[in-house]
């Protein structure tokens, strides 16, 4: 295909004295196989020697340093100078992986409904060495994005350029948050799509932003929270609050018994025994959705605006104790609809109330039939959710 007949895609790097890293984001940009990438630095003013090694680049990027407000600011100016119809930012210390650019491109194209994209990646050492995958990832469930936990990598993220003029920038007040909420943000206007292809890598080690945050960075996220869950304290500020105090406190517990390191690292691991214990709960049973489809008797769902004005729900119950399944569908106290299923599969369609055409909706399953797994499986399972999405048209049970 020729590349003019290609969209453009503009990737934006925000960067501060990261001279030791920043060769390697750039080339991880510049050696993509998609041959229509316009490429910005804005840089805030480095004195680490960054210009110099930008500078054997100068023919094939754009290099802009002055101060700025820090990281959004960057992204936001990279963003509004753009040419491309698909926008992406990485930041100064992250890369890319081969193929991420076509990968997006192909994905946005497939999928015109698609406001953004993102895939599966890596984390790295100091020194461009693979940790792990990042293990969080998962298909998009914007519920879970919203109020469990931020699991897309944004190093893999792409928008279409036109979400920004709907949700606007990155809020230049947040450091540590600021690419959650920016996902929240999409999330709620746009459908994301999950590209099974590892396309970006995030760089750890003890002076990055998110590893050296601490408490500061916890009270920025609750802040977000507020702003974008509906929840006064959802799961995340759980799972986040104790992913946090749990490291002040085992520093502090060092600090105290540090003459006594038998029982320092004692105290240490039992708190991060029951700290975890307590995250891994919420984290997997807020939402009441299971990995394996399984849902429990009650399941929080979330969908941005549609035209479509109906939800409908794919449910599969399978041959087993429960012989009939009754749901009750509803946003808070408002019952949208009352439905039930016998076992097989069947696609259900729920009325969206007129007051809810025009915005993101929140909306839960009740169910009360249900039964537990033989064995270490304790789970209140009750019928499977194989598919969610909106129709334009009332679907009769199993059409």
């Amino acid at each position: 295909m020729e590349t003019q007949t290609l969209p453009l895609v503009t990737v934006v790097t925000p960067s501060f004295n990261q001279a030791r890293f920043i060769k390697a984001t750039i080339e991880s940009v510049l050696s993509q196989d998609y041959p229509n990438i316009e490429y910005i630095i804005f840089d805030g003013g480095s004195t680490d020697g960054t210009s110099a090694v930008v500078a054997p680049y100068s023919d094939r990027l754009t290099f802009v340093s002055e101060k700025d407000r820090g990281q959004g600011d960057a992204i936001n100016k990279g963003f509004q100078m753009a040419g491309g119809s698909i926008v992406a930012y990485l930041n100064s210390d992250d890369i890319f992986l081969p193929g991420a650019v076509s990968a997006a491109v192909a994905a946005l194209q497939e999928n015109p409904e698609y406001g953004a994209v993102y895939g599966e990646g890596y984390r790295i050492d100091a020194d461009g060495n693979i940790i792990a995958r990042f293990e969080v990832t998962e298909v998009y469930n914007l519920w879970k994005l919203v109020n469990v936990s931020d699991y897309i990598l944004q190093q893999t993220v792409f928008w279409r350029r036109s979400v920004f003029d709907t949700i606007g920038y990155f809020d230049l007040d947040l450091h540590y948050g600021l690419d959650w909420d920016i996902l929240m943000r999409t999330g709620k206007r746009y459908v994301m799509g999950y590209v099974p292809q590892f396309m970006g890598c995030i760089r750890e080690y003890p002076q990055a932003k998110t590893s050296a945050g601490g408490a500061q960075r916890f009270r920025e996220i609750a802040r977000i929270l507020r702003a974008q869950s509906s929840y006064r304290y959802p799961p995340a500020y759980f799972i986040y609050g104790l992913d946090t105090y749990e490291k002040i406190v085992c520093r502090r517990i060092g600090s105290l018994f540090g003459w006594w390191p038998r029982l320092a690292r004692k105290l240490q691991r039992g708190v991060l025994r029951v700290s975890h214990h307590w995250i891994g709960q919420a984290a997997t049973h807020s939402q009441g959705l299971y990995s394996d489809g399984w849902a429990s008797t009650r399941v929080h769902l979330m969908l941005p605006p549609s035209d479509g004005r109906y939800i409908e729900l794919t449910v599969t119950l399978p041959s087993g104790p429960i012989e009939r399944q009754s749901v009750v569908v509803r946003s808070g106290r408002q019952v949208f609809a009352r439905e039930s299923f016998a076992q097989g599969t069947f696609t259900l369609s729920i009325p969206v109330p007129e007051n809810l055409w025009d915005a993101a909706v929140t909306f839960t399953i009740e169910t009360s039939r249900y039964f537990t797994p033989e064995g270490a499986d304790r789970r209140r399972l009750c019928y499977l959710l194989e598919k969610i999405g909106y129709s334009e048209r009332y679907q009769l049970p199993g059409g």
